[in-house]
């Protein structure tokens, strides 16, 4: 049996994080703090086709920080579909609604690494569900 549980809690705690982040007036350093869970060499694929590195990751939660009143995000369907020495890969479908009524749901694949004992988000694929 092969174990991902530290993999899946790294997905639950950082969306937990990245949910206060957005809902909640909260202190930069806790973006600060929030950051150093993803590479440096980060790389996301967004629901609609734009490509963001960390930079670009930087500048989107800096701007939504304490912008979604009542926004939360739901996470199902964890499961792991690669694991090795330096990370994983793993699937998680995210069900985000907000204050206004708006609601998403996306189908999520997170390759993390891991370096000096921390796991990093190195890249992220997220697609939109139809259904």
């Amino acid at each position: 049996m092969t174990d991902y549980t530290q993999y899946f809690d790294e997905v639950i705690q950082a969306h937990v994080a990245i949910e206060q982040w957005l809902a909640e007036e909260r202190d930069a350093a806790e973006l600060e703090h929030l950051l150093m869970r993803f590479s440096p060499q980060f790389s996301m694929v967004s629901p609609l086709g734009r490509v963001l590195d960390f930079a670009a990751l930087n500048e989107l939660f800096l701007l939504a920080g304490g912008k979604k009143l009542g926004f939360r995000i739901e996470l199902s369907e964890l499961c792991g579909l690669a694991l090795h020495d330096t990370g994983a890969t793993v699937s998680y479908r995210e069900q985000q609604t907000d204050a206004t009524g708006l609601h998403s749901d996306r189908r999520s694949t997170v390759v993390f690494e891991k370096v000096d004992g921390r796991i990093l988000w190195r890249h992220l694929h997220e697609t939109f569900c139809k259904e």
